[in-house]
């Protein structure tokens, strides 16, 4: 693709592409006299304040040499066919814990993709694990001052981490993380942590080791490994219960107060469901350190309640009339109630029931609200009063669209229950919002991606 140019797929009404004549269906060949390899190195020239793109027409196959002047932060308004501008590339490991190998035949076949590409951490804070990232791609990465790249490190015990990811090469990455640290390349980490694998003992040498990388590794989050009832012929893991996560916790305690006292950041964090299974408060927003890791469920609940109470302490609260019911997953079900009731405080003719989704479709242990399909949705809902609309937290639905995880859409399940289905924001605005009558739009749709989308969001590239 990179040697044969880029076709344009779109080009964005009034922008910069649209002036000079770049039609969709033109074939992008080469920026500053240079080819363009991927979506790297076109960010990495679109970045200057003035370029050159060379354009091949689509009706004519000239080839148009265009000289365009711009802002450096301003973008040309061209969409391609492939976010990437090259293929994806696909994990080349086995992780015993894999939530892609713990799903049901029969779903939509982009749930099935397994990527594992240093660019899409960059542009969509997917997590990588190194082990198909060449030296090239190292280089590209410094060179182009690409940041933050998040990795999954899991365990830095080579051979520990080359079992859980049953690949051979997966311990030998580590040098590759060092050159990165040693570029001044800003990078997150994240841990699955799997009981009786790399917790305990294993986890505190994965962090000691870790801290060697600082101060380029700016956080570390630790999230539970999540077990379907699709797990036949799998690797066998046990599920963490309320006092091995107490103990998690306290393990992560003491390490946040040594980073804390040494480097006035805490640095290594527990998703929320480690408080939520211990029955513990989640953390005041001060431990959180700005929220780095948001998209691992790390401080969501604690930042949703803050936006929550600011929202409801501008508001000055009057008699408006509106019911609805809040469907969510077990684990965040009595934090959302708590929120409700607080509404009804301000707002007492505002009423909202929280009804908790049991996932019968992967099993009772996953409790995320991300998980939770059509079919658990309107089985579980059906013949109750449920108001005038069901409210649903974004999460639920594939990004920036309308659909579950099996394909049943808003409109197909708002047709069953009787009532809308509305998906809500997940800032806390969005929340009282939509529990007083409004729109609850979804305007920081913080997800886990668990699915490949064709994104042409991005990050930040450093000219220099």
């Amino acid at each position: 693709m990179a040697g044969k140019g880029h076709v344009i797929s779109k080009i964005v009404r009034g922008s910069i592409a649209e002036e000079t004549g770049i039609e969709p269906g033109d074939v992008l060949v080469a920026m500053d006299d240079e080819p363009v390899e991927d979506i790297f190195d076109y960010q990495y020239h679109m970045e200057s304040d003035y370029l050159e793109m060379t354009v091949r027409k689509k009706d004519s196959g000239e080839e148009w040499v265009l000289e365009i002047e711009k802002d450096e932060d301003e973008d040309l308004g061209i969409v391609f066919e492939n976010g990437l501008m090259d293929d994806y590339r696909s994990c080349s490991n086995r992780c015993v814990f894999c939530f892609i190998d713990q799903m049901p035949k029969g779903m939509r076949d982009t749930l099935y993709f397994k990527d594992d590409d240093s660019r899409l951490s960059f542009l969509q804070g997917n997590y990588v694990t190194l082990t198909n990232m060449s030296d090239h791609d190292i280089d590209r990465i410094i060179a182009y001052h690409l940041a933050p790249i998040n990795i999954s490190f899991h365990t830095t015990n080579p051979e520990l981490r080359s079992r859980m990811l049953c690949n051979r090469f997966a311990g030998d990455v580590f040098p590759k993380v060092r050159r990165l640290a040693d570029a001044g390349v800003e990078l997150n980490g994240q841990i699955v942590l799997c009981r009786g694998l790399n917790d305990g003992d294993e986890l505190d040498r994965t962090i000691r080791d870790l801290e060697s990388y600082m101060p380029a590794l700016r956080s570390v989050s630790v999230v539970p490994v999540g077990l379907t009832k699709y797990r036949e012929g799998l690797y066998k893991l046990q599920p963490f219960d309320r006092e091995s996560a107490e103990a998690l916790l306290v393990q992560m305690r003491a390490w946040q107060d040594y980073f804390m006292k040494k480097y006035g950041s805490h640095v290594v964090h527990a998703s929320d469901e480690w408080y939520l299974l211990a029955g513990e408060e989640i953390p005041d927003e001060g431990r959180y350190d700005g929220y780095p890791q948001l998209e691992n469920g790390v401080g969501m609940l604690r930042l949703l309640e803050r936006e929550f109470h600011d929202a409801l302490a501008g508001s000055a609260g009057d008699g408006r009339v509106h019911t609805s019911t809040i469907a969510t997953g077990y684990l965040a079900a009595d934090w959302i109630r708590t929120l409700a009731g607080e509404v009804r405080e301000k707002f007492p003719n505002c009423r909202a029931q929280v009804c908790p989704i049991r996932n019968d479709f992967f099993g009772e242990r996953i409790t995320v609200s991300g998980l939770i399909t059509g079919q658990d949705l309107i089985a579980q809902l059906s013949g109750r009063d449920l108001g005038e609309r069901v409210l649903i937290p974004c999460n639920m639905l594939r990004s920036g669209e309308s659909v579950f995880l099996d394909d049943i859409t808003t409109e197909e399940a708002g047709r069953a229950l009787g009532v809308p289905v509305l998906a809500v924001g997940t800032s806390g605005a969005s929340f009282l919002d939509a529990v007083t009558g409004g729109d609850g739009r979804t305007d920081n749709d913080r997800r886990v991606i668990y699915e490949q989308t064709d994104s042409s969001d991005r990050g930040e590239t450093e000219r220099r």
